[in-house]
C-alpha cells in the first residue's frame, strides 16, 4: 500500500519483459520514478538499456509485465498516445532531419499540441540552449554534434513532458560539451520534469541523478540512491575502473 506521505511513482515498472524475434532481451524489470525525479539508467553496450526505453515510450511491445504512469495501466499504448499523456523520449543517435531547418525540427516536439504556447516554449529551449538562436534557419544537419545533441532535447521538452528520456546522451560527444548538456539536464529536472537518463558513460550519469538502476544481461542488477550505486565495490570494478 502507497505510504499517505510518500508521493504516487510518476512511473512504475514491476515485472516487465520484452524482446524481438531474435530472443527476450528484459527480463523481469521493476522500476520506479517519482515525480521530478532524475534516474540515471547505467549498464554496459548490450544490457537492454535501449529497448526498455523503447517499451517505456511505446515503441517495442511488451512481453510481459506492466507499465503505470500516474497511477494509470500505459503498459503497450501507441507512442502517440504516451507523448500526450507527458512521455517524451530523446533516442540514442538524436535522429533529427537533417535537411530540416532547426526551428522546423524543434517544433516537431509540439506537432500534437495546439495551445498558445508552442512559442513559449520555445523560447525556453533557447533560454537553455542560446547556442541555438541564431542557428534557428540552418538546416540541423550542418550543426555540431553537441548542437545536434542541443536540438534533439529541445525537440523533446517542446512535448511539454512529465518524463523526459535521453538515451545516450554523452555519445560521441567531447567532455566539455557533455558537461554543458548535463548542467541543462540538471536545470531541466530542478523545473519540474522526471528524467531518465541512459547512459554507458557510468560516472557521468551517477554523478547527475538522484537514484540508479544497473542493468545487466536486461535485469536488474543493482538499484538504489546514486550515490550509494557509485559506491558499490562491483559497480566501482566494473564501471569505474576502480
Amino acid at each position: 500500500m502507497q505510504n499517505a506521505s510518500s508521493p504516487e511513482p510518476l512511473l512504475k515498472v514491476r515485472g516487465l519483459t520484452a524482446g524481438f524475434d531474435a530472443g527476450p532481451v528484459l527480463f523481469g524489470i521493476d522500476l520506479e520514478v517519482e515525480p521530478a525525479a532524475l534516474v540515471a539508467l547505467v549498464g554496459a553496450n548490450g544490457a537492454g538499456k535501449s529497448t526498455l526505453l523503447g517499451v517505456l515510450s511505446g515503441l517495442v511491445p511488451a512481453a510481459g509485465g506492466k507499465i503505470s504512469l500516474a497511477g494509470a495501466d500505459v503498459t503497450n499504448e501507441r507512442a502517440e498516445s504516451l507523448v500526450r499523456k507527458g512521455v517524451a523520449h530523446v533516442p540514442q543517435g538524436r535522429r533529427l532531419f537533417g535537411t530540416m531547418s532547426v526551428e522546423k525540427n524543434l517544433l516537431l516536439g509540439a506537432y500534437l499540441r495546439r495551445d498558445r504556447e508552442i512559442r513559449d516554449d520555445m523560447t525556453r529551449v533557447l533560454d537553455h540552449f542560446p547556442a541555438l538562436k541564431d542557428k534557428l534557419p540552418r538546416e540541423a544537419g550542418t550543426l555540431s554534434g553537441g548542437e545536434q545533441q542541443m536540438v534533439a532535447i529541445g525537440r523533446g521538452m517542446m512535448a511539454r513532458p512529465k518524463l523526459l528520456m535521453i538515451d545516450e546522451l554523452s555519445l560521441g560527444l567531447a567532455p566539455k560539451v557533455v558537461d554543458h548538456l548535463i548542467e541543462v539536464v540538471r536545470e531541466i529536472n530542478r523545473e519540474g520534469t522526471a528524467l531518465i537518463l541512459v547512459e554507458q558513460d557510468v560516472l557521468v550519469a551517477l554523478d547527475a541523478a538522484d537514484r540508479a538502476y544497473v542493468l545487466q544481461n536486461g535485469k536488474v542488477a543493482l538499484s538504489g540512491p546514486a550515490g550509494e550505486v557509485k559506491n558499490d565495490p562491483g559497480v566501482r570494478k566494473a564501471y569505474l575502473g576502480l
